[in-house]
């Protein structure tokens, strides 16, 4: 009995995603001249993305609103009923509204429709009726038909609020790309958590920098070598030459690389133990540059250059963690 009740439930997982799929699938053939038209059409307005729904559907504008707002396209959400009592005060004429409906018969969109006409907006319906209310009375038509809910009794939004919720996110992007949105732009809005660090922070920002940065010499013996190390207490030295050019590194990993050897290391310098042409970055790459790095080549230091090649900082993977950065394992 348990054993059937568990295939149940599976099978009803995949008869909902199955079916999810399949109305999105068919979405591609809706990205017509009618979808361009909209994306130019928003694209060049002055105001913003005044978007509607009731129910579900405004749970999904609002969705959308968040996409929207957070892509560089300006949107706010307008409650059909509240639009009735005073909120219609926030939309001007430079706006564009977008309104979601399933059936496009919603009553509450009724009035919401006239008034926004009667103010001037164009008016771009998402709904699956061209037919209706809202569909006849729209200027641009976004098609979110589904041929069947994912609800087994065809009921309860799924599949069209999927569908909805990609329709609005093949929108947004598009208008991010058209815009030329860049990832400096989003950082600029989303300056907070893990997001905003990775995107707005530099290196020259976390960087270890100034007498802080270890430094030896080629010819600097091994005694020397390690106490300067432990002294700086990261794990860490640059080696330079006598421009103060970088030519290599010595990690912790490299002196126990070399404890292994039989060799007598009191005589060893610099030069003989470090690894040439270590990994590098300038200042003001991005910090998520450098974790890239440091994941590509499993390392846990980045020395910092300028552009003659002189060590100006080190960036250590631990830092970047401290500082919230995700590293993947």
């Amino acid at each position: 009995m348990k054993n059937m009740k568990n295939e149940i439930i599976k099978q009803t997982a995949l008869n909902v995603i199955n079916t999810e799929l399949d109305a999105v699938e068919k979405l591609r053939e809706r990205i017509d001249e009618d979808f361009i038209s909209v994306v130019n059409l928003i694209a060049g307005i002055k105001g913003r993305v005044i978007l509607s729904g009731v129910g579900k559907s405004g749970l999904i504008a609002r969705k959308i609103v968040a996409t929207l707002n957070s892509t560089g396209t300006p949107a706010v959400f307008l409650h059909p009923v509240d639009a009735m009592h005073g909120d219609l005060g926030i939309v001007r004429k430079e706006d564009v509204a977008i309104l979601i409906s399933k059936s496009g018969g919603t009553e509450e969109l009724h009035n919401l429709i006239i008034m926004l006409k009667r103010i001037g907006l164009p008016i771009i319906a998402m709904c699956g009726n061209r037919e209706s209310f809202l569909g006849r009375n729209a200027d641009y038509f976004l098609n979110i038909h589904v041929k069947e809910e994912a609800c087994p009794y065809d009921l309860a939004p799924t599949s069209s609020t999927t569908v909805t919720l990609v329709l609005g996110d093949a929108l947004a992007i598009s208008l991010l790309k058209i815009k030329g949105f860049t990832p400096d732009d989003f950082a600029s809005l989303h300056p907070a958590g893990n997001l905003g660090k990775k995107l707005m922070l530099k290196v020259d920002e976390i960087m270890i920098k100034g007498d802080e940065v270890p430094r030896v010499y080629l010819n600097t013996p091994f005694r020397e070598t390690i106490l300067h190390m432990t002294e700086k207490r990261l794990g860490v030295t640059t080696v330079v030459d006598e421009k103060n050019i970088l030519r290599g590194i010595i990690t912790d990993g490299d002196l126990r690389r070399l404890l292994q050897r039989s060799e007598d290391l009191r005589y060893f310098t610099a030069e003989k133990m470090m690894t040439k042409n270590p990994k590098t970055i300038t200042k003001e790459k991005l910090a998520s540059s450098a974790i890239s790095i440091m994941e590509k080549f499993n390392i846990t230091t980045l020395v910092v250059v300028n552009n003659k090649r002189e060590p100006i900082g080190i960036v250590h993977l631990h830092d970047l963690v401290k500082l919230g950065f995700e590293v993947s394992k």
